[in-house]
């Protein structure tokens, strides 16, 4: 019987692009944890102890309502907890407060943005390039109902769109909604300050809402004068700052433990915005996923505690910090071009264009590094493309995204791996 045949019914679902990497070299013999191998390519943080954070989290007390059904949108407490989080960090002195009303609990970034989009009208949604993988395959289930615009975003910036470039789309194309990644993955860049109170307002004034995902809140850095050389950022950055009504403004943000608070596993994340669409958002939830584990809610708390909440994120600026530091340094010199170092997330968006053939393309590049037991992300795949209407090759076939997400040792050998392949 064929492959075709054995499927039956069911159609040929392709990995996501980062997964199609593990799968790859899962056939060569990876496995996460292999000491042998080096995943920089990998979408999760270092999970184990860390220089300067609390322990990690061992223990779990099961209350007996724990192992029944819980609310759709989350149990309260957590919700409580996640507003007043909120409020702390990004809403103190303004007259606006987020409450419980407007939080919503899903099982992982994924998830919640799958909640959200299945919540959309007959709308077009904008969103950039180059961009996170996984927006393809959610918007893809809905495009019976929605239309999608890329914008893409020029190298000189970093690859980043501007409140410019996005006036000119909400204008052109009447968007009803703008879906990007800030802190950006993959490009390793955010949009603060000024530029990203301009987005809000934009999205306000128009009536577009704004889907913010924000899982690498916390992990920032400042460039200095001296981008191999950057220093751990103040803190985290939100959309959140820049609202001015929160059970008015067509703000969703999406954020969870997954990569500031380096517990991925739970599989916990929030979707903070006004009441209405928050509501909307976990209705969805009674068909896709009837709503988020009792027992990682439960778990979150103690993690969401104000003390050591600051105490995982500010030890997490510091190690990653000094992580990319190394990784800027180590890509620029083999030769790899880096039009705007990561000054965010745990990545490094690179160009393959100076480096000898055949290893000036994205997927030669990365066949040739699996050899050598190193995972990368050939740059294409974050050209998000719905449906595969556009037919054009890609304009990131020689661009990388690597990761420097493992710890220290680990990072190092890969990168002493890559030099010696190149080198090559």
């Amino acid at each position: 019987m064929s492959p075709a045949e054995q499927l039956g019914s069911l159609r040929q679902v392709p990995y996501m692009g980062v997964i199609h990497v593990v799968a790859e070299a899962v056939k060569l013999g990876f496995s996460n944890g292999h000491p042998d191998w080096c995943n920089l390519g990998q979408g999760q943080p270092e999970v184990g102890e860390m220089k300067g954070a609390p322990p990690r989290f061992s223990d779990l007390s099961i209350l007996a309502e724990d192992h029944a059904y819980g609310p759709l949108e989350g149990i309260p407490e957590l919700r409580q907890r996640i507003a007043d989080h909120y409020n702390r960090l990004f809403r103190v002195g303004k007259s606006s407060q987020y409450g419980p009303e407007n939080v919503s609990i899903a099982a992982g970034g994924r998830l919640s943005l799958t909640r959200a989009v299945a919540a959309l009208g007959d709308i077009t949604v904008g969103y950039p390039l180059p961009d996170y993988t996984a927006y393809e395959d959610i918007l893809l289930t809905h495009l019976d109902r929605l239309t999608t615009i890329p914008v893409r975003g020029c190298e000189d910036n970093g690859f980043q769109v501007t409140p410019e470039q996005l006036q000119e789309a909400i204008e052109e194309h009447d968007l009803g909604a703008w879906l990007f990644s800030n802190p950006c993955n993959p490009t390793g860049n955010v949009m603060q300050g000024d530029e990203l109170a301009q987005v809000v307002d934009l999205c306000r004034s128009h009536g577009t809402t704004l889907l913010s995902d924000e899982f690498y809140s916390h992990f920032i850095y400042s460039d200095g004068t001296d981008a191999q050389h950057a220093t751990p950022g103040a803190g985290a950055i939100s959309a959140a700052s820049h609202v001015e009504d929160v059970n008015e403004d067509p703000v969703l943000i999406f954020d969870g433990l997954t990569k500031s608070f380096r517990y991925p596993g739970w599989r916990l994340g929030w979707i903070i915005g006004p009441p209405a669409m928050v509501e909307a958002t976990a209705r969805t939830a009674s068909a896709i996923d009837g709503g988020p584990s009792r027992l990682s809610q439960r778990a979150a708390l103690e993690i969401l505690d104000p003390s050591r909440a600051d105490q995982e994120t500010s030890a997490l600026r510091e190690v990653f910090c000094e992580k990319r530091n190394v990784m800027v340094q180590r890509l620029q010199a083999m030769g790899i071009h880096l039009p705007k170092p990561s000054n965010s997330t745990f990545y490094c968006w690179g160009s393959l264009k100076d480096l000898p053939a055949p290893l000036n393309h994205g997927q030669a590049f990365f066949r040739r590094a699996l050899q050598e037991k190193v995972l990368t992300v050939p740059g294409e795949y974050f050209d998000i493309n719905p449906g595969k209407r556009r037919k054009a090759p890609s304009p990131y076939t020689q661009w990388m995204r690597f990761s420097f997400g493992p710890p220290m040792d680990n990072l190092l050998l890969g990168l002493d791996r890559l030099e010696a392949m190149i080198k090559k």
